[in-house]
């Protein structure tokens, strides 16, 4: 037998002690969550306040991505889209397959453990927060990891699951590019992830935001869908983002991904609509860069 540091354990997520959270709370939560890309609860002890999960021993996405587990090597394409595709299966159950539906509330890449077989589990969830059929959100004191929150929840503390999908376009595209969230040791215009994607998207620059560290790289369809699956579900307009189950198809499929309605968007009015039109646009021009505006769409515009 032998004893491992304490923090080894809890940066493993082995046991989870949370006492910001009831353990009679979580241990309601977790316990009606059964899903195999969920970290599997086990049992819990109410003397010790501790909860017992599954050993997920391959690290977690963020450790894959920024360096703790850099010395095996870097996560290929395919490995990145599997795991990925676990979260929104795990996400799509949690919001749409149990009632009441659950909330995570800190989806991020650190909460993403891997498996040897590089499947995703999903973990830690000490904020999360339970949605009750008619209810299309909750009131509650804003809380999660900067760079990831939504910005509606992070100005109004309304919370839904429109939420955790924001959460999760953030980590798509933390996986695309290698890149924090939100990086002060990188140039003004690159600190923040999401906008600075937008803007090489806007520029037609896709193809110069994979990860370097990738060996084989993507093709410019692959790319462009998983480009498009993330910016649709960080549109500004909680409204415009797509449900998880949604989200699982985008990943899985190989058809065009539908664009969001015009008619709606012009109805709806305001420059946020419009210019998260003008990204997905961009974006699906970018199997050819220097391509110029349709016809049609030239017309259109007058």
């Amino acid at each position: 037998r032998k004893t491992y540091p304490w923090y080894m354990y809890y940066q493993a997520n082995h046991f989870i002690l949370d006492l910001q959270c009831s353990a009679e709370h979580k241990t309601r939560l977790t316990a009606m969550i059964v899903w195999n890309s969920v970290a599997s609860f086990l049992t819990s002890s109410d003397l010790f306040r501790i909860l017992v999960y599954e050993y997920v021993n391959n690290g977690n996405l963020e450790q894959w991505l920024h360096g703790a587990m850099s010395h095996r090597g870097s996560l290929t394409w395919e490995a990145r889209i599997k795991i990925l595709l676990g979260t929104a299966k795990a996400l799509a159950y949690l919001h749409e397959a149990i009632e009441p539906k659950v909330v995570h509330r800190d989806i991020k890449s650190s909460n993403i453990l891997i498996d040897d077989d590089f499947d995703a589990k999903v973990s830690d969830f000490g904020l999360a927060k339970l949605l009750g059929a008619g209810k299309s959100h909750v009131t509650t004191r804003v809380m999660g990891t900067f760079g990831y929150v939504a910005p509606e929840y992070a100005n109004t503390g309304l919370l839904n699951e429109k939420s955790d999908i924001y959460s999760f376009g953030v980590v798509i595209l933390e996986a695309i590019t290698g890149r924090d969230p939100v990086d002060y040791g990188r140039p003004a215009n690159e600190v923040n992830l999401v906008d600075w994607l937008k803007m090489m998207v806007a520029s037609r620059r896709s193809e110069e935001v994979v990860d370097p560290t990738i060996e084989t790289r993507p093709s410019t369809r692959v790319l462009k869908r998983a480009l498009l699956t993330a910016l649709r579900c960080v549109d500004p307009d909680s409204e415009k983002r797509p449900k998880m189950g949604q989200v699982v198809r985008m990943l899985e499929s190989d058809d065009p991904i539908p664009r969001v309605d015009r008619r709606s968007r012009h109805n709806r009015g305001g420059s946020t609509e419009m210019d998260s039109q003008r990204e997905n646009s961009d974006t699906d021009k970018s199997d050819n860069p220097d391509s110029k505006p349709s016809r049609s769409r030239a017309s259109s515009s007058k």
